[in-house]
């Protein structure tokens, strides 16, 4: 893709989990309709609604955010507990951590992103808008968590509005400046091919 690409939320098509256990809508992944056994990266929305494992993915970094719902325990086979409670709580760890999620009080929802370790790294900020900067990195997703945000890139006079669970995909994000406007919070994920064979 050579410029930015608006995902909206009615868009996202709701799929079983690897294992069965939840749903999921893919927000974005690479290469494109790569499947849940041969992505670099992926970015999507979870709802879990009973207590049950995580899906196992083998040699992947994951990062799962709390968006909505009263949060849920997660515990790892070695009895390690990690409870997340309020919106915007995060839990980082590795695709092969066998953990068990149980909803606290009814279903959660849940931004996921999920990193082929050798072949891709990212990081995941939480901002409040208004806010700018440049971006340094191979690819950007902008997510809006809540809110309206308007977000313009470089000098461009044209913006574009992102509603909740909205997102902007930048595929040729490096040195390009974003502005964000309104009132809301998203989420900035930079996004850089460590691997040739992959970029």
């Amino acid at each position: 893709m050579a410029g930015p690409t608006l995902i909206r939320a009615h868009e996202l098509i709701a799929a079983p989990w690897k294992n069965g256990g939840g749903s999921t809508r893919e927000i974005a992944c690479f290469p494109a309709a790569a499947g849940l056994d041969d992505f670099i990266w992926r970015a999507s929305l979870a709802e879990v609604a009973q207590a049950g494992p995580f899906s196992r993915f083998d040699g992947v970094d994951r990062t799962l955010i709390l968006l909505a719902g009263a949060g849920m325990r997660l515990e790892t086979e070695d009895g390690v507990s990690h409870r997340l409670a309020h919106a915007l709580d995060r839990l980082d760890f590795a695709g092969e951590t066998a953990i068990h999620a149980s909803p606290i009080r009814g279903a959660t929802h849940d931004f996921n992103l999920m990193l082929r370790r050798d072949a891709v790294q990212g990081e995941v900020e939480i901002r409040h808008a208004p806010c700018e900067g440049g971006l340094q990195c191979d690819v950007a997703l902008l997510f809006c968590v809540e809110g309206e945000l308007e977000i313009t890139l470089d000098d461009e006079a044209a913006a574009c509005t992102l509603s909740a669970s909205d997102t902007l995909r930048i595929d040729t994000a490096r040195g390009r400046y974003c502005r964000v406007r309104g009132q809301g919070c998203l989420l900035r994920i930079g996004l850089n091919l460590t691997s040739m064979e992959t970029a």
